[in-house]
């Protein structure tokens, strides 16, 4: 009888665990870690009791501060709201959540907050993107980084420009400062960041890079990001 208890043990240990639910078309998608600091709402809609946009972008050490929407290896597109801007929601694209229908995110995809680049400045109008390359951040989750450069992006003929960031602690990139540090101790990251931006679309996406600039360069792009929202609010 002994025997057969840990038989019986044993098989259920390795039984095949129930399906996951699937939301807006994704298995697991409910295993996203989401921020301390954030509630789930719905499905589709975590909130906190900060505004996010109010907060300073600018730390005084020289990071900076990023809104984590989309962890590192998901594919959800979800965003900062700009009607409360406590809540980061699910975006929706003709009634559906919106997916990324290629490999998840090389990175964890954000905002910077206290930030608006319009499009003569070579933004669409939002707060600042960034993608802070690193290990997956609970979605919600306000992260110092540190910006190393930006990669030149045309989205569909329009400049559509992307910061590059890394996490500043307890991370293996935590130490750069430079994307020609990164491809010196990290060959290979830049590219696949290049690829994954200038195809996560699909084959007529639209999507063109046009390069990479160095840090001085993603800086005066946030310098101005800064100044425009300052200067709207």
């Amino acid at each position: 009888m002994l025997k057969l208890t840990a038989a019986a043990l044993t098989l259920a240990a390795f039984a095949t665990p129930a399906a996951a639910e699937t939301i807006g078309g994704l298995a697991y998608a409910d295993t996203t870690r989401i921020a301390d600091a954030m509630l789930v709402k719905d499905k589709m809609t975590i909130v906190g009791t900060e505004d996010l946009m109010a907060m300073s972008p600018l730390n005084d050490d020289g990071t900076i501060k990023a809104v984590i929407e989309i962890p590192t290896g998901t594919s959800a597109k979800w965003e900062m709201s700009k009607d409360d801007p406590k809540a980061i929601y699910w975006e929706l694209r003709n009634d559906a959540p919106r997916i990324v229908n290629y490999l998840g995110y090389p990175g964890n995809y954000g905002a910077i907050p206290g930030t608006d680049l319009p499009q003569e400045l070579g933004g669409d109008g939002d707060p600042l993107d960034v993608l802070v390359l690193g290990q997956a951040v609970p979605r919600g989750e306000v992260v110092n980084v540190r910006l190393i450069g930006v990669m030149k992006m045309l989205d569909d003929g329009e400049q559509d420009d992307k910061l590059i960031a890394v996490l500043t602690e307890n991370s293996p990139f935590a130490g750069i400062e430079s994307l020609a540090q990164m491809d010196a101790e990290f060959p290979g990251v830049t590219q696949i960041v290049e690829l994954w931006l200038s195809n996560y679309k699909g084959p007529n996406g639209g999507m063109e890079s046009q390069g990479f600039a160095e840090a001085d360069e993603a800086r005066k792009v946030l310098e101005q990001a800064v100044a425009q929202y300052q200067a709207s609010h």
